[in-house]
């Protein structure tokens, strides 16, 4: 099953770093021509948050972020990650790209992402068990 890029980019930039290092690297044994559009850059960005009582938005911080781009093979590929590691995220713009080109490891790509979705699965769900036990349940009186 092909993953969403919106969605694909996201799971690339919570992958661990050596599994998107490695998977790069495979993708680019076959000698495909490579151009880096864009260098790794790691500069700041805002972090917006919703106020889960009056939903209201409000700007918490700034965050540390690397975005880079580049063409493999003719497909543009895009990554953006938390913290400053710009081999990992050069390694996860190469593998949008793969992807998106429909290149040989294209179902290798949405292998890690799958993998990596259900990691993040696991650790939502394990957080929600620690939390379960202080949740207070109110009844409504009427």
């Amino acid at each position: 099953m092909r993953i969403a890029r919106e969605e694909r980019c996201g799971l690339l930039a919570a992958a661990e770093p050596d599994e998107l290092r490695e998977l790069a690297d495979a993708c680019l044994a076959d000698g495909a021509e490579v151009t880096v559009v864009l260098a790794p850059e790691v500069g700041t960005i805002s972090t917006q948050v919703r106020e889960p009582v009056a939903a209201q938005r409000f700007l918490l911080g700034d965050v540390l972020a690397c975005r880079a781009e580049v063409e493999v093979a003719g497909q543009r590929g895009w990554a953006m990650r938390l913290g400053g590691d710009r081999a990992a995220t050069l390694a996860a713009a190469v593998l949008d790209a793969e992807a998106e080109a429909g290149r040989p490891l294209a179902s290798e790509v949405d292998g890690l992402c799958d993998r990596v979705a259900r990691r993040l699965a696991e650790r939502d769900e394990r957080e929600w068990a620690e939390l379960a036990p202080t949740v207070v349940e109110f009844e409504e009186l009427t």
